[in-house]
């Protein structure tokens, strides 16, 4: 028979336990963070015809994105992934746009590192600030500016961002209102993602892909290219851009292959339900680039890619295994037909028949928990090698905004809002 001392110790021990797990509980929720914003970074693309890799030496740059959730608490992940020296950032702040590189100055916070206002990034390393309180509203614009006091090769970027990137003559102007007579880049330097508190029953989707998932052929600053437009479509659920121009499934070249980059752009992001893959017209087409003409009796060039002629069966192969990577996972893949592309540079017949095989594959096999059928959404029905003129944005690869605003339209919403549960952790792609 218990007595009344031992069952007051065993109330107070039962109380004391429900208390640990209510804040347990309350501790994970609050320290659940998730990218709210993300990018993949990637080395210098080293194609004929762009800049040098910029070397910024006591200089400010403001990089501005937008989030398609909202919070009141935020944090920044930068990457020194492909870094071969330590990355030093001086200062680092963040604020809301108000317009260009002005923000809205009430809104201004200065990122800590442990505390600290500056860091040192190892080769090959990301870092997070510390989280700060700033109120954002969903696809609020945000200026996220870094200090590099000492000279500092950009080899960590982005090279299409969606917004313009502000750089500064010499000096520290991480708080400053605005930067006065800025020269102007297209790229994202060191940066990777704003992440945020949320709950466990947030929700995430990553595009995966090559330049029309990045978007080129949009408007920078417009937000035309296709993901931002999927993202104001579901509104509430994060879309997280995972597109690199030039990038292939199965070869490097334009940052290292969908293979090789698929761990660290899609399944080390937490929360994610589902992705939607658009990859391949690059594997295609790359080896039938043609180079340019050669001058005063040169010898005839082939493509510098020649001998990375893929098949349908190839191209399958490496989609097979980012489904089976993915659903290992528990993620829902969703498969993007490959869009036309008669009149790029680098068409060709054979390519053609290829694209066709990998589609038809794409839509019959069985292989993706869904199909985007992106290829009907934006082909010329009496030309289906082409896209639709209104379509294209002029190289006949990339869509136009128009293009975009077609194959975000093409998605079904309610598909990707469905709750993953009918995902095994370890499903297996179909034969």
């Amino acid at each position: 028979m218990r007595t009344p001392i031992l069952r007051l110790v065993i109330l107070v021990s039962t109380v004391g336990l429900l208390g640990i797990n209510v804040w347990a509980a309350e501790k994970k929720i609050q320290e659940d963070w998730v990218s709210a914003w993300s990018t993949a970074v990637h080395e210098p693309l080293a194609f004929p015809g762009l800049p040098p890799t910029p070397v910024f030496d006591n200089q400010t740059i403001r990089m501005i994105v937008r989030p398609a959730i909202g919070s009141g608490r935020v944090r920044i992940r930068f990457s020194n992934a492909y870094g071969a020296s330590v990355l030093e950032i001086g200062a680092a702040h963040i604020a809301v746009v108000e317009h260009g590189s002005a923000i809205i100055p009430a809104t201004d916070r200065v990122l800590t590192f442990g505390g600290s206002a500056s860091v040192k990034v190892p080769p090959g390393a990301p870092i997070l600030t510390d989280p700060v309180d700033l109120k954002i509203s969903p696809f609020t614009e945000l200026a996220i500016t870094i200090f590099l006091p000492h000279p500092m090769s950009a080899t960590t970027t982005h090279f299409w961002a969606q917004h313009e990137t502000y750089v500064s003559g010499p000096g520290d102007f991480t708080g400053s209102a605005e930067i006065q007579n800025a020269s102007v880049t297209t790229a994202w330097y060191w940066l990777a993602s704003v992440e945020v508190p949320a709950a466990s029953s947030f929700a995430a989707v990553v595009t995966f892909g090559d330049s029309i998932t990045d978007g080129v052929g949009a408007k920078q600053g417009q937000y035309e290219d296709w993901p931002d437009q999927l993202a104001k479509r579901l509104s509430g659920i994060a879309v997280l851009n995972e597109g690199i121009g030039g990038n292939r499934i199965l070869h490097d070249g334009a940052g290292v292959s969908a293979l090789a980059r698929f761990d660290r752009d899609v399944l080390a992001q937490p929360s994610i339900t589902s992705m939607i893959v658009l990859e391949g017209i690059n594997d295609i087409g790359w080896p039938h680039m043609k180079p340019p003409a050669p001058k005063n009796g040169a010898p005839l060039q082939t493509s510098p890619f020649a001998g990375e002629t893929v098949t349908s069966k190839d191209l399958i192969v490496g989609l097979r295994q980012l489904i089976d990577r993915a659903h290992q996972h528990g993620i829902r893949v969703f498969g993007a037909t490959l869009t036309p592309y008669e009149g790029a540079g680098y068409f060709s017949q054979d390519g053609e028949t290829v694209r066709q095989e990998v589609n038809q594959w794409i839509r019959s096999s069985g292989a993706f928990d869904d199909v985007m059928d992106f290829d009907a959404a934006v082909r010329d029905p009496r030309h289906p090698s082409r896209f639709r003129e209104e379509y294209q944005s002029g190289d006949y690869l990339h869509p136009s905004a128009a293009g975009y605003r077609a194959m975000a339209a093409a998605i079904d919403i309610e598909a990707l809002r469905t709750e993953p549960h009918q995902v095994p952790v370890a499903k297996t792609s179909k034969k």
